[in-house]
């Protein structure tokens, strides 16, 4: 089966918790990493691709197994036939990241420092890193406990980055969107907290809900929010999204891609405040 942009399923080559992605925001090979092998997250947002998402956290980890299929692929990507068996166009055979993402968010694993530090040094002792980054991907509710902190503490030490979820400044919009608790300033809190202690960068989801994208206040909330961030923050990047792959959730069919004018237009609005943006149609 070809990788592709719009096949994310982290089944794909048959391993508990490390499948590949061909990523638009990552610009190539992003080797995943699946904490929530359980499909459990504290979260649901609308536009989950994952099938059976249910309330809850990471399992227990197994270190061993962990150890043993991370330094497997990496070996068959690195030295074996993984490009040729899955069709990767040439201009893409190189290993852009590790990514912790999956099936749910990765920092309710409660061992989740261990964890990062077990996937720096594989890659390490492997070659993969520096060269290539060290990403955690996650909605950043759980930035604020201890372990969360430490982990991020692990992902600078190895150079790496965060990319945080912040999908929308106004509270309604935030609730519909992530299905989530958490009120912006919360979000905004841990966002200041997680770029302290590493390189953070915000990503935002935009697209149509129900026949309409962002509102003007909506979007105002938005910007005045990142006009916050930035002068706050050492926070400086962002990563503008609209839907590449079906939702997995019950509002699917409410959902569509993002007009490309108002994306662009959004990302202008951005770049404006000072941010690096970049935009993934």
């Amino acid at each position: 089966m070809p990788l592709s942009i719009s096949n994310h399923r982290s089944d794909i080559v048959g391993l508990k918790y490390i499948y590949p992605v061909l990523s638009r925001r990552a610009g190539g090979l992003s080797i995943g990493i699946n904490f929530n092998s359980n499909s459990a997250c504290n979260w649901r947002c609308i536009y989950c691709q994952v099938p059976g998402l249910t309330l809850g956290s990471a399992p227990p980890l197994d270190f061993s197994l962990l150890e043993k299929e991370l330094r497997g692929f990496l070996a068959q990507v690195l030295h074996g036939d993984f490009y040729q068996q899955f069709q990767v166009p040439e201009d893409r055979r190189t290993v852009k990241d590790i990514a912790i993402a999956g099936n749910g968010e990765p920092t309710s694993l409660q061992e989740f420092p261990e964890a990062v530090a077990l996937i720096g040094r594989i890659a390490t002792e492997m070659g993969v890193f520096p060269s290539s980054r060290f990403v955690l991907i996650t909605n950043g509710s759980l930035i604020h406990q201890a372990r969360v902190g430490e982990g991020l503490k692990q992902l600078h030490g190895y150079g790496g980055e965060v990319w945080f979820k912040f999908d929308g400044a106004d509270a309604a919009q935030r609730k519909i969107i992530n299905n989530a608790a958490q009120s912006t300033q919360a979000a905004m809190n841990n966002l200041a907290m997680a770029s302290r202690l590493c390189c953070t960068k915000i990503q935002t989801c935009v697209f149509a809900y129900q026949g309409r994208t962002w509102t003007e206040p909506q979007r105002q909330a938005y910007l005045d929010a990142l006009r916050r961030i930035k002068a706050e923050t050492a926070i400086d990047q962002a990563m503008l999204y609209t839907l590449a792959r079906p939702s997995a959730q019950p509002e699917a069919d409410g959902l569509a891609k993002c007009p490309p004018e108002f994306l662009n237009s959004l990302a202008d609005a951005v770049r404006a405040l000072g941010y690096g943006v970049s935009v993934s149609l």
